[in-house]
């Protein structure tokens, strides 16, 4: 940009040299001034956006960890609650194995004591109270153990029995 210089119109006119020199210092003292101002608000404007990221970051890190945690008690909680279920299925197993086996106990006692019907009644009250005392001992867990070793030892006659199963349910079902 090219200076403009005041030329005055008359010869020994200093005066309105010296307006003009005035007033031109005056604008370039204004215009650096104008200049720290717009840096320090620059710098002042800076500082501000670093403290609100950084309470940002910070609000974020911390509804990150409330949430962390909220999981970490929901998982838990299911965790808690599918042992309690699965022991109270347990111990149902085992009610039903107890009352079963005395099912198997009164038919023993009730049932003819004598001849083939005799003989009949016991095999099967015995069988009864075997097989209750069998679910009341091994519950959910242990009957679900023996069918593994047994599909284990005898997978084709497992698979056979299975297929057999699942063809007699496909027929009540469908009629």
């Amino acid at each position: 940009m090219a200076t403009k210089t005041y030329q005055p119109s008359q010869p020994g006119d200093t005066k309105g040299n010296e307006s003009w020199q005035g007033a031109k210092d005056s604008s370039k003292e204004a215009f650096r001034k104008a200049g720290e101002a717009g840096e320090q608000a620059l710098n002042a404007a800076r500082e501000q956006g670093k403290e609100a990221l950084g309470k940002v970051k910070e609000a974020g890190n911390e509804a990150l960890d409330k949430a962390r945690e909220t999981a970490q008690s929901v998982g838990h909680l299911a965790a808690e609650t599918a042992t309690a279920v699965g022991r109270k299925a347990e111990d149902m197993t085992a009610a039903a194995g107890h009352g079963i086996a005395g099912f198997g106990e009164a038919i023993s006692q009730k049932a003819p004591q004598a001849g083939v019907m005799g003989v009949a009644s016991h095999a099967i009250g015995d069988t009864i109270q075997e097989g209750g005392r069998y679910l009341e001992e091994h519950k959910l867990t242990g009957m679900a153990r023996d069918v593994e070793t047994l599909v284990k030892n005898h997978p084709i006659p497992a698979l056979l029995a299975v297929l057999g199963l699942g063809f007699c349910i496909g027929r009540a079902m469908r009629d």
